[in-house]
């Protein structure tokens, strides 16, 4: 009796055609491999094979560092999830939106500080003293005229 295509296990991926399918460079995916992002097998050969699954769990690491999500925070994500099946719409529900909240906290950061930039090209850098960027809320004005680095302001 013959096998349909359906009965046959699913073919595993070499590092080539993870590569190729999921637009990352070899050397990345070793990378991610030492970093236990993604895992693979060794064939007879000993050559590297990746599950079909691997391709999903790639675009999720992708995606999050396009937003600044830190590797050891996509790292730790992960880690969560099981790495023997398919990353599942639920899975991307629950990671995304414990992204968010710190997505949102880096936007609210950096709208402000745009928001800063205004004042400050005003001022063209004359007044260190009061400068909200450089010395916010004025903490060093107390240590007088010239130049402080904020984080020796305690000495």
């Amino acid at each position: 009796m013959e096998k349909s295509k359906a009965d046959l296990p699913p073919r595993e991926l070499s590092v080539g055609e993870v590569a190729a399918r999921s637009g990352v460079a070899v050397s990345t995916l070793h990378f991610y491999e030492t970093k236990g992002l993604i895992k693979s097998m060794r064939s007879r050969g000993n050559q590297r094979r990746y599950p079909r699954s691997v391709l999903r769990r790639i675009a999720v690491i992708k995606i999050a560092q396009r937003t600044g999500i830190p590797l050891a925070d996509i790292q730790k994500a992960l880690y969560a999830l099981p790495d023997d099946r398919q990353l599942l719409a639920s899975d991307w529900e629950r990671l995304s939106e414990n992204w968010k909240a710190d997505l949102n906290e880096r936007i609210a950061k950096l709208t402000a500080l745009r928001d800063q930039l205004t004042s400050c090209i005003g001022c063209g850098c004359l007044s260190m003293r009061d400068c909200p960027l450089r010395n916010p809320h004025d903490t060093l004005s107390e240590k007088g005229t010239g130049a402080y680095l904020i984080e020796h302001a305690g000495e």
